[in-house]
């Protein structure tokens, strides 16, 4: 009897420790199951300038970017990227100074097509006046909002004496306007090329009423200046700044004001209700 429990113990003990190697062979064998990550959360992210953006600056892409911005902080005017784009903002004009860092919001900028957009664009004292333009006068639809440009009049200079057009001439009125809007473009992010028919500039109320009357007596044109042209004109002498062409300067064919075809010069000589003309260069023959 005691041989036959000592065995059954040693059966015992063999089939455990087998159990055992066997259990952990397996557990070995088996892949360990990885971690399920954490569901991703969506971090609000808030429009915000970069830089500072003094009041009635157009909104460029390099002005604003987004922001992670606490959950709890977030108010409710402000522009978060699950609600907007930041193309919706390009082109938009500041109505209040933004610093760097700042949020920008609804009350703060004020968009193209919105109420008061061109009132804010403009400078305080300043005017909006549209002018006309062609193809030719327009730049091609090179002028874009923000742009600064010259005004030229072209027009037909009547004969002192019988009143007929004699020649014709152009004159610089304006200098250095800033263009508001193109028709009803007022983005000037869009690299779009429009041919416009209409410039907004902006001017003060005498250059307004300077436009008014010129719009009347001739053609309209706009001479683009260039960025890195001093606003002011400094050291520019008015002779330069507001000069003018006759038709005799631009060709040769055509005889400068009171010159004959022959090159002589013709005066008017009044006696009476009677008006003589007379050409000193056949008159000497």
């Amino acid at each position: 009897m005691p041989y036959r429990r000592l065995l059954f113990v040693l059966i015992a003990l063999c089939v455990a420790v087998a159990s055992i190697y066997v259990d952990r062979t397996w557990l070995r064998s088996k892949p360990v199951a990885e971690a399920a990550p954490p569901p991703a959360q969506h971090l609000t992210q808030v429009l915000v300038a970069r830089g500072n953006l003094p009041a009635g600056q157009f909104v460029r892409p390099e002005n604003v970017r987004w922001q992670i911005w606490p959950e709890g902080d977030i108010a409710a005017d402000y522009i978060t990227d699950n609600k907007s784009k930041v193309e919706d903002y390009i082109g938009a004009i500041v109505r209040s100074g933004l610093s760097d860092g700042e949020p920008v919001t609804e009350r703060r900028v004020v968009r193209p097509g919105d109420r008061g957009f061109m009132a804010a664009v403009l400078t305080p004292g300043y005017r909006a006046i549209t002018v006309s333009v062609t193809v030719s006068s327009g730049i091609a639809g090179f002028v874009f909002p923000g742009d600064r440009v010259d005004l030229l009049l072209t027009l037909a200079v009547p004969g002192a004496s019988d009143g007929k057009v004699q020649h014709r001439a152009s004159e610089t009125l304006l200098t250095n306007m800033r263009v508001l809007a193109v028709d009803q473009r007022a983005d000037d992010q869009s690299k779009e090329i429009v041919v416009a028919k209409t410039a907004t500039l902006e001017v003060t109320p005498k250059q307004a009423e300077t436009i008014a009357v010129s719009s009347e007596l001739g053609q309209l044109s706009l001479s683009l200046r260039s960025l890195a042209t001093p606003t002011d004109d400094a050291g520019i002498e008015d002779s330069q700044r507001f000069s003018h062409t006759w038709d005799s300067d631009a060709t040769h064919l055509v005889p400068p004001p009171g010159q004959s075809e022959g090159g002589g010069f013709k005066v008017s000589v009044s006696h009476g209700d009677k008006v003589q003309e007379i050409d000193f260069a056949r008159s000497g023959k």
